[in-house]
């Protein structure tokens, strides 16, 4: 017997924003093998499955790939429904292409669900649009981390590039993120945006400007946080009050 594999992005956080597919391959799963960050009432969906965790957090003992890889082929050959749950979507900094790889190595029937990433969920937080007409007609989704034996990634050009931009796994980078980019010429008054926990209770959101970003960090609780760059924050920061306001405005008139 073989199986199939759902690999599907359990979204941010709140369980309600899972898609329907997703929600209806987890009521017929046999098994569940989940990351770190999803949250319990989603599991829930899964009543009849035996759940197994094989999170991944920055900085703490996680699985090894290898190994999440060899337990989804094997779990194919002894069930009709096996889902790998990861938070956000699986096709963005969630290692799906190594567990791709293998399934096909393997001959397993697959299938993606996508799932709602984090930057769709920190901008609903903020209020914003990720793009705007005339001011924001690129979006870049970036990562400053690479993985133990990995080659580094210039991250830094794609954030100096593009209009906005979302840094994942950034905040705990947050020191050496600012003085990059101030380094490479970025404006210190970019507006900046840490958003928390998203679209959970504990959600929390935090603005500034690039100059403001490790004081930021610091205020920050140690939840999942992305970062957003960008003048699209304006609306958002302006609701803060106007020393902001006027270092986003001066941003906007020299961009």
């Amino acid at each position: 017997m073989t199986g199939r594999v759902y690999l599907i992005g359990a979204g941010p956080g709140a369980p309600d924003l899972l898609t329907l597919r997703a929600a209806e391959i987890l009521r017929r799963a046999d098994v569940v093998f989940y990351d770190s960050l999803v949250h319990s009432g989603t599991l829930a969906l899964a009543a009849h499955a035996e759940k197994v965790p094989v999170g991944k957090r920055s900085g703490r003992r996680s699985t090894a790939q290898k190994f999440i890889n060899k337990r989804l082929i094997d779990a194919a050959r002894a069930h009709a429904v096996v889902v790998r749950l990861k938070g956000g979507d699986p096709a963005l900094f969630g290692r799906a292409q190594e567990e791709i790889d293998a399934l096909r190595g393997a001959g397993v029937e697959f299938e993606i669900v996508p799932g709602v990433t984090a930057a769709s969920a920190a901008a609903a937080e903020l209020g914003i649009s990720l793009t705007r007409r005339g001011l924001s007609r690129q979006v870049v989704f970036v990562t400053p981390r690479a993985a133990e034996g990995e080659r580094g990634n210039d991250w830094a050009a794609s954030v100096l590039a593009a209009d906005t931009a979302v840094l994942y796994m950034g905040a705990g980078l947050a020191q050496t993120i600012a003085a990059e980019l101030v380094g490479r010429g970025k404006p210190p008054a970019t507006p900046v945006a840490l958003v928390e926990n998203a679209s959970l209770a504990e959600r929390r959101v935090l603005l500034g400007t690039l100059a403001d970003l490790p004081a930021l960090a610091q205020q920050g609780g140690g939840g999942p946080a992305v970062l957003v760059f960008g003048g699209v924050l304006k609306a958002a920061l302006d609701r803060r009050g106007p020393a902001l306001a006027d270092a986003v405005e001066n941003f906007l008139k020299r961009a």
